[in-house]
């Protein structure tokens, strides 16, 4: 009697020239997959440097534990979250049962070693079908939501609406592509599971219930033919894996790696460190050091967290969806800018342009030997890429950022162009008229700064002046409560209600100017480092133990 110890043969019916084909395909398709990590690496290289690094240990399990939770996918969508639920953890068993494949044939089998046997092989076996039925499973929900559900999210028709001028046709086959690709190999690896099993029907492929189905539905055809569709499907199976793995760098597969490394690397949850300072000034050749540039002009200003940031965007438009300014009807998508900026990058010093340059005759901005010219790189991005009326549109509210899954970083992107925009003076009237106002009278309503405690007069009593008298509390008033003739009731009538509570506090009266909060989001940061300092001195100086605000950008 024959051995029957649960086991399978790795490479059964495929004579030695099949199994150095494969391997040599294998090979191949490794070689341009690294390649292409290569270059996307080279790319990130390109941007800025910018630390990230700090607290390593603690980025990595924080983003571990929302990756293997799936929480920032299935967040106020739990359908999507769901079926990526069963394609993440489908994906992750099947890959490693692949490697364990490896390891034991590839491996210990020339030490000797034998793993996948006996009862290690039954439990093998049996969950590597309940997962890849999930896997396929999840493939299938989000094929129906995508194509069913008509979700406005995943609409990829611009908000800015140039008449065509963007083709997203290469957006939508990549979806496509990515699910039908990830099916097809999930579904092909059972078949072969199936044909293997027909040929021989042991007892224990009963632990693999879906491979033994598919053998008991096989049971009339002869072992010859079963040989050749094992030997056929098991192909089929192997040069798609090859296809997905060269693939992944050039496609949306790529988000398995980039998505990990946004996740590990991202600040999106601190707002605290959203809006970066201003560089220090430089010195050169001995001279003084001069102001550096104000904000982000070419893309070789961004940083590499930032030119990851645009590749790792899946598309899949929660940004889009949350986006005040988008439901205002404005200019501005959260997707469409990152996915520009992400199409500007990859025209510039990707691994794809560098094939359109090198067998292709160039395409729409000129290279030079696969390097981005001089011409390229010096390209106005706030002006040629994104126009300056979608960068206004934002009201940095962080929706953005908030609904992202993936820890892109909107706001420094957005931000740091509009620096760019306020240094060469391309923004609205209105707005440079407040600024002006700000800058002169240190608040945005441009009126004397002995105007600010005029509301003051009509109380029946004298509010204490906080830099001359000692007080508990401070009292930052604010531009609007302070100059509105609407809100100077309410300001009234909160000093009455503090007053009558036997409530020690005090104000700055015409010391206090604007905060600079929406100063500095709108990306004037100079004009926003003058009224800190002025207001930082301007607190030093008061005599107080606690301050509250009824400004809410305070």
């Amino acid at each position: 009697m024959g051995d029957t110890t649960p086991t399978r043969e790795i490479f059964l019916n495929f004579p030695l020239w099949m199994q150095l084909v494969f391997y040599v395909v294998s090979f191949l398709a490794s070689l341009i997959f690294l390649f292409g990590f290569y270059r996307r690496f080279q790319k990130y290289r390109r941007g800025r440097p910018v630390n990230r690094f700090d607290n390593l240990s603690h980025r990595i399990r924080h983003a571990a534990a929302l990756i293997m939770a799936n929480s920032t996918v299935r967040k106020r969508d739990a359908f999507a979250g769901f079926a990526h639920f069963l394609i993440f953890w489908g994906f992750t068993f099947l890959f490693i049962g692949t490697a364990i494949v490896f390891l034991d044939h590839d491996i210990l089998r020339f030490m000797g070693i034998s793993i996948l046997k006996g009862t290690f092989y039954l439990w093998f076996s049996v969950i590597l079908d309940i997962w890849g039925v999930l896997f396929l499973v999840g493939l299938l929900l989000m094929g129906i939501r995508r194509l069913t559900f008509k979700l406005p999210q995943l609409d990829y028709t611009r908000a800015d609406d140039q008449n065509g001028k963007y083709d997203r046709s290469g957006f939508v086959s990549d979806d496509l592509i990515f699910l039908v690709l990830l099916f097809v190999i999930g579904l092909t690896g059972f078949f072969i599971e199936g044909f293997r099993i027909a040929q021989t029907m042991p007892e224990f492929e009963h632990w693999s219930p879906v491979g033994w189905a598919i053998a008991s539905s096989m049971q009339n055809l002869d072992t010859a033919s079963l040989v050749e569709l094992h030997k056929w499907t098991w192909w089929t199976h192997a040069l798609f894996v090859m296809f997905f793995i060269a693939y992944i760098p050039f496609s949306k597969i790529m988000h398995i790696f980039t998505d990990t490394a946004n996740l590990v690397f991202t600040n999106a949850t601190d707002a605290a460190r959203s809006l970066p300072p201003l560089p220090d000034p430089v010195e050169t050749n001995g001279k003084k050091p001069a102001l550096p540039p104000m904000g982000y002009t070419q893309i070789t200003d961004f940083t590499w967290k930032e030119l990851l940031d645009f590749d790792a965007c899946t598309k899949c438009g929660r940004c889009h969806a949350a986006c005040p300014a988008n439901a205002a009807g404005t200019t501005l998508s959260p997707r469409d800018l990152i996915l520009d900026l992400r199409t500007f990058a990859n025209e510039t010093f990707s691994t794809r342009e560098w094939l359109k340059q090198k067998f292709f005759k160039g395409s729409k901005w000129p290279l030079a030997n696969g390097k981005a010219t001089d011409e390229t790189l010096k390209i106005d991005v706030p002006l040629k890429v994104i126009r300056p009326e979608t960068l206004w549109s934002c009201t940095t509210c962080m929706a953005c950022m908030e609904n992202c899954p993936v820890g892109i970083e909107h706001l420094t992107s957005i931000v740091q162009m509009r620096r760019h925009l306020v240094d060469l003076g391309e923004m609205d009237d209105n707005l440079q008229n407040a600024l002006m106002s700000l800058g002169d009278y240190g608040n945005s309503f441009g009126q004397s700064p002995k105007a600010r405690a005029k509301w003051t007069r009509g109380l029946p009593f004298k509010i204490k002046d906080a830099r001359r008298e000692k007080v508990e509390y401070l009292w930052y008033v604010g531009d609007f409560a302070s100059y509105d003739p609407r809100l100077q009731r309410i300001s009234q009538t909160v000093a009455e209600v503090l007053q009558h509570a036997g409530v020690d506090f005090g104000i700055l009266y015409d010391a206090e100017k604007n905060s600079g909060n929406d100063v500095r989001r709108v990306g004037e940061e100079g004009l926003y480092e003058m009224l800190v300092e002025d207001n930082t001195a301007t607190l030093k100086k008061a005599k107080f133990k606690e301050i509250f605000t009824t400004d809410p950008h305070t």
